[in-house]
């Protein structure tokens, strides 16, 4: 087998497939050969790094189009920022569980995404674990962005979890998602030092602003083919 592999992301929920194996690379190549590379956020909050993603589309820093918006929550700020920027947005029902989409929500998600022909799945404050079905279904096409340097300060409220241990650096991760917490491999970081007089109110404004700076650069690296996988290690090559 080759040592790069590219994974086209229109595959049905379930649908079988072969990782590469151990020791091997990989890199995400768009897969449309017209047009610009084809992202689906899904969020469930205010949705601010959407916002960033969606300007950094439309003032052309990079070469992408948000082709839909999903949440789990019905009244979400994300979903009104895809409304006022005239973006495809949907509120797809979640099920019963809280933390999790159930069975037939999960393959609602993946579904709509793949009808909007999403060559990338980007989750920007989704509070839902993806299982093993919606992953296959995008192999090593999701990405996450994770408040914290990974691996420091996995799981929730990742800024309050670096105050109170007294680092005097902490930051946001962005990471493809794999099917444990915030353990995906690490594509890109950015660094916040952690002042003196920091509450975790104002070191967590101060790592969303870096997010929104990381989030949209990660993403235009990967539409233009420039993030290659080489089992935990990420190697970014020049724009090509």
């Amino acid at each position: 087998m080759p040592d790069s592999y590219a994974f086209s992301p229109r595959r049905a929920i379930g649908f079988d497939y072969q990782l590469p194996p151990a020791g091997r690379s990989f890199r995400i190549r768009p897969v449309t050969t017209r047009g610009k590379f084809r992202i689906g956020v899904l969020g469930s909050g205010k949705g601010s790094n959407l916002v960033a993603i969606a300007e950094a589309c439309a003032g052309g820093q990079i070469p992408v189009e948000i082709a839909l918006v999903l949440s789990d929550v019905p009244n979400a700020g994300i979903l009104s920022h895809a409304q006022a920027r005239g973006l495809p947005h949907r509120y797809l029902p979640p099920g019963p569980f809280r933390t999790k989409l159930d069975e037939a929500a999960e393959k609602a998600y993946g579904q709509a995404l793949a009808e909007a022909g999403v060559e990338l799945v980007v989750l920007a404050g989704f509070m839902r674990v993806l299982k093993s079905g919606f992953l296959k279904a995008f192999p090593h096409r999701i990405v996450n962005i994770h408040p914290s340097l990974l691996p420091a300060f996995q799981g929730l409220e990742a800024w309050r979890q670096a105050l109170e241990y007294g680092v005097k650096f902490t930051g946001c991760t962005v990471h493809f998602v794999d099917e444990g917490v915030d353990t995906g491999v690490i594509i890109g970081q950015q660094v916040v030092p952690v002042l003196d007089h920091d509450t975790p109110a104002t070191l967590h404004e101060r790592i969303q602003q870096a997010e929104r700076v990381l989030y949209p650069r990660v993403i235009g690296a990967l539409a233009q083919d420039q993030i290659v996988t080489q089992g935990r290690r990420t190697v970014w090559r020049p724009e090509v």
